[in-house]
């Protein structure tokens, strides 16, 4: 099994999943993004985009999570 190279999640294209490892609780954003779920281990999905480009729509735990471009690039992910 190979391991996929950590990036964030901000940098994922829609369709592709990944697997959080670990999320920056240094911000609020970050607080809140915990509170919504997005916790090591979780597995996650970016399902759209707006037409500007933010903000991205994430599917995780059975709902649907739309977060700043900004804010997900706060949270570390392993692609699968």
């Amino acid at each position: 099994m190979t391991m996929s190279t950590p990036s964030r999640l901000s940098e994922l294209s829609v369709g592709q999943s990944a697997n959080v490892l670990a999320v920056d609780v240094t911000t609020d954003s970050g607080v809140r993004a915990m509170e919504m779920g997005l916790i090591p281990g979780t597995e996650v999905k970016l399902v759209a985009v707006a037409p500007l480009g933010d903000p991205l729509v994430f599917e995780l735990r059975g709902y649907r999570l739309s977060l700043r471009r900004a804010e997900a690039s706060g949270v570390e992910v392993s692609p699968r």
